[in-house]
Parts: structure tokens; sequence; C-alpha cells
């Protein structure tokens, strides 16, 4: 039996692969072509379902370059978010924390985040036993961050010692006492790249997700001026 497609004199070879990635489009037209040679010449494939499966097949040989394109964009946003997020390192950043490591006498900055007008806003210093060592008022204060420092001493006015700290703040809304969030102001040492996106380590805090940085800083800052009629007691 003379078959249809070869009589056709159309010379239908196969495409040898020149690369792997070339092995999707020869293994399709080896069952195509197959197909073609082996159909019932009574009963021919019809040129509409031919050419569908062309198209289906250019269709996937579409998404695969497409998601290739896809995979190399994002591979190259992340260098150069690496890129962007190396110059972080040595600036100072005001990170959603109430903990620090201090050395003995460091003086600290930060911030207390209102969320509304206050009468009275207040900031204990406590040390790794708990025990109060400096209380700052920082009087009647707007809504927003209330920045505050520390000078690094007790209440009696000698240095602290070396150890961990704890920054609570409070703020009077009407007459009941409600706890403020508070953050702390520290040298970002290292940014690391995981799965979940990037995080910083900062001195005397640790590890934190980029997510909990409210603000960076050009310069390394150790404290900052004390708020407007701030007081110590």
């Amino acid at each position: 039996m003379v078959n249809p497609v070869d009589s056709l004199g159309l010379g239908f070879d196969v495409p040898k692969a020149a690369r792997e990635g070339d092995l999707g489009q020869e293994d399709f037209m080896n069952l195509m072509l197959t197909q073609l040679r082996n159909q019932d010449p009574f009963k021919p494939m019809e040129s509409g379902e031919f050419l569908g499966q062309l198209a289906q097949f250019g269709t996937v040989q579409g998404l695969a370059g497409l998601q290739t394109s896809f995979d190399s964009l994002a591979s190259s946003l992340v260098s150069n978010q690496a890129l962007q997020a190396s110059s972080l390192v040595g600036r100072s950043a005001l990170a959603s924390t109430s903990t620090l490591g201090i050395t003995a006498g460091q003086a600290v900055a930060g911030a207390v985040d209102l969320p509304a007008t206050s009468s009275t806003v207040s900031l204990a210093i406590r040390d790794s036993s708990g025990q109060t060592v400096r209380t700052l008022q920082l009087g009647a204060q707007p809504e927003g961050l209330v920045p505050f420092a520390w000078d690094g001493r007790t209440g009696d006015g000698t240095a602290a010692p070396a150890g961990r700290y704890t920054f609570d703040a409070t703020y009077f809304s009407g007459t009941e006492s409600v706890v403020a969030d508070t953050l702390v102001r520290a040298p970002i040492d290292s940014v690391l790249m995981g799965a979940d996106g990037f995080s910083v380590e900062l001195r005397g805090i640790g590890e934190l997700p980029f997510t909990a940085v409210r603000e960076i800083r050009n310069d390394v800052v150790t404290a900052a001026p004390a708020a407007a009629g701030a007081s110590t007691n």
C-alpha cells in the first residue's frame, strides 16, 4: 500500500534535536508523522483536527517559554534586591521591638507608637530581672511615633550595667492606662535572605523580618534628642 503522505512528495523528515530543550518538539513531530503514516487512507485525519493538535502543542510550548521568562525575571529581581539590601548594612533602623541588649551606660533611642492623642505618655525601662531602673515621662503627645531617648543611666544617676533591657510604654486614654507598642533604634549589622524574604540582623536585638523595620537612617545613631517636654523620674 502506498502511504498517502509519502506519495505527496513533501519530504517530511523528523527534525533532529540540537539540544535537550528541543526533545519535546521532536517527540511531538515523531508522534504526528507516525499518526499520518499509519492512518486509514479511507478515513484520513481531518485537517482541522491536525491543525488543532498543532495549536495545542504551540500553546504548551508558549507557556513553557513564558515560565522560563518569568523564572529569569524573578532571579534578576532577587539579585537586584540583594544588591540593594546590602547597602543597608551600617545604617540605623527603627524596629518594632521592646527589648535591646546594651553595653554599660549605653544610650538608647527609640519611639512609642501612639495610636491616639494622649495627655500622659510614660516609658518604663526594666532590666532582665524585671526591675524598673528608670521611668521616662514623655508628657502629652499627639497620635503617631513619639521619640524617646534614654541616656543609659538608672534613676539614681549611675550607669546601667550591661545587659538586656525592656522598654514598656503606656498612655492614658481617658482615665484608663493602656499599653503602647515601642520601637528601638539599632545599627544594621547584616541582611539575610531566606525563602520567606529578607530579614535584618540588628545589633543588640537579633534577627527581625524586614517588615518589622519602620524607618532607616543613613547614620548610626546611639541616642536621639529628648522629646520636647520630656522629663525623667
